[in-house]
């Protein structure tokens, strides 16, 4: 769940001014992130930021835990980034295969000469967050909704779930299937290297290429812990002797730290007047809330 909208409603039930700019501040940051990741486009973003916040103020004190405020918020910014025209044409609505996003012997070969990436190579400059902003819209937009709530929102499964309207079984699915992607375009984008889609070190490993595979289909599921401990025990071992493997697994690692460390913010002097014009249709709609409260109780 969205700390900051866990903060926003604390900040609301004050009731008092200061609080509730704070408050709204904080909302801004969330929508405005997330659209950008999403839509990619500054004025995208700022667009869907205010449509959803003037959405949500008839309801952000009816709330009364942080959770349901948390997917009402999401669904609404998902389905205003949907509709963008600018956000839904960037990648084709396709289905992800496996065999797509599999790498060849030769990047394979790449990754263990160039040993595992360090922690610190996550943090992005403005070089690499514009890799990993063109790599995330590179992604079809059912997947790419998934991995920013999932991994750049930190949103549990159930939570991405009920904003998506998934099984849970879906949304892990979609997460590996876009943590995959955005790992093959960030790798193509620094190394100016064409897509391949090529079986996983087949040919460099004939004697394991299913276990190979089995791995590499699971391989999100075992990095977020939420495998079945057999099947877990199994893939430690093979780790343990696939050097290919060990590769690969840190190379994604290193993807989905990127991504968690993308947070992209809007102009805080744009900001500030954007909120300056939600003040005032929030106090109005705080008050009619209280008038039809009265009237109930009369």
């Amino acid at each position: 769940m969205s700390q900051a909208v866990e903060q926003a409603l604390e900040l609301i039930r004050e009731d008092q001014p200061e609080s509730t700019d704070r408050a709204l501040a904080l909302l801004q940051n969330t929508v405005y992130s997330f659209s950008m990741k999403v839509c990619g486009h500054p004025q995208d973003a700022e667009d869907t930021m205010q449509e959803v916040l003037l959405k949500s103020i008839p309801h952000l004190t009816k709330f009364d835990n942080p959770q349901a405020l948390t997917v009402w918020l999401y669904k609404v910014a998902r389905n205003r980034c949907i509709s963008s025209h600018r956000g839904s044409q960037h990648s084709p609505a396709k289905n992800l295969s496996l065999d797509e996003l599999m790498p060849d012997s030769g990047e394979l070969q790449d990754l263990m000469k160039s040993g595992a990436p360090n922690p610190e190579a996550a943090l992005l400059n403005s070089e690499s967050a514009e890799q990993l902003r063109q790599a995330i819209l590179h992604v079809p937009p059912q997947y790419r909704m998934v991995l920013v709530l999932h991994d750049m929102e930190e949103l549990s499964t159930a939570e991405v779930a009920r904003i998506m309207d998934l099984r849970e079984g879906t949304v892990r699915v979609r997460l590996h299937r876009a943590r995959l992607m955005v790992r093959q375009e960030l790798t193509r984008l620094s190394q100016a290297r064409p897509a391949t889609g090529l079986t996983l070190h087949a040919a460099a490993e004939p004697p394991r290429p299913q276990r190979c595979r089995r791995l590499f289909a699971a391989l999100s599921d075992y990095m977020d812990g939420v495998i079945d401990d057999a099947v877990c025990e199994e893939m430690d071992l093979h780790l343990h002797d696939c050097q290919p493997c060990q590769a690969f697994l840190a190379s994604l690692k290193n993807a989905v730290a990127q991504c968690r460390s993308y947070q992209p913010q809007c102009d805080s002097v744009r900001a500030e007047q954007l909120r300056r014009e939600l003040l005032p249709k929030y106090q109005r709609a705080v008050t009619a809330l209280e008038r039809k409260s009265k009237a109930g109780r009369n």
